[in-house]
């Protein structure tokens, strides 16, 4: 079976083994062309997919403090950039409790919620896919518009901006639990950007 990340860490080996290397102690191995993964593949390393499994467990783990579950999130709204980790949400069951932080009773933690449900959706169509299947389009929606404190409901208009973006099915949900004096018409079309800049800028100006 064909493994790119094997054939990446074949390729790594023979560049740098001492036949095909300069041995020279002042020009060491070098790591171009492997990307984190395989690296951490090749050093014995945690995957990307262990550290996202793991920063959940601590996100929702009674035993630790709500300073280090804002870390774990932070940690894993930059791991959820990558396409493929994001993507990897629905396999390693990522998604159940990751919306479920969107009632959570610190606002830390729904902030940080939707801010890493905005990245793991922004410019990806699978994991919109994934997000409206979930319901979790609809909840953003009426965040975007009931939450109260102001960081959190910002970060939950980004996270509906970008959930909604070039996907249609996920626009024609959102409009039904926006007020229509944000909304402004009963079908918002993906394809008119300005129109929907113009819902999320009356979303924003909301939360005032």
């Amino acid at each position: 079976m064909n493994n790119p990340e094997l054939n990446s860490l074949l390729k790594w080996g023979v560049e740098n083994s001492d036949v095909s290397r300069d041995t020279n102690p002042d020009h060491p191995p070098s790591n171009r062309g492997l990307n984190a993964e395989t690296i951490n593949t090749l050093f014995g390393g945690p995957s990307d997919a262990d550290l996202m499994k793991e920063s959940m467990q601590a996100i929702h783990s009674p035993d630790v403090s709500l300073a280090d579950k804002v870390t774990a999130f932070d940690n894993f709204e930059q791991l959820v950039e990558n396409l493929d980790n994001a993507n990897n949400l629905e396999p390693l069951g990522l998604w159940s409790p990751l919306l479920a932080q969107l009632d959570n009773l610190e606002p830390d933690m729904r902030r940080m919620a939707a801010w890493c449900i905005g990245t793991a959706v922004q410019n990806n169509i699978k994991s919109q896919e994934r997000l409206l299947a979930m319901g979790g389009v609809q909840k953003l929606a009426k965040l975007a518009v009931e939450e109260k404190d102001r960081s959190v409901q910002k970060k939950c208009v980004y996270a509906l901006s970008s959930s909604i973006r070039n996907y249609q099915p996920a626009a024609n949900e959102a409009v039904k639990y926006l007020p229509s004096e944000i909304v402004g018409a009963d079908h918002v079309s993906t394809e008119d950007m300005d129109t929907i800049d113009a819902i999320m800028e009356r979303l924003r100006g909301s939360g005032r």
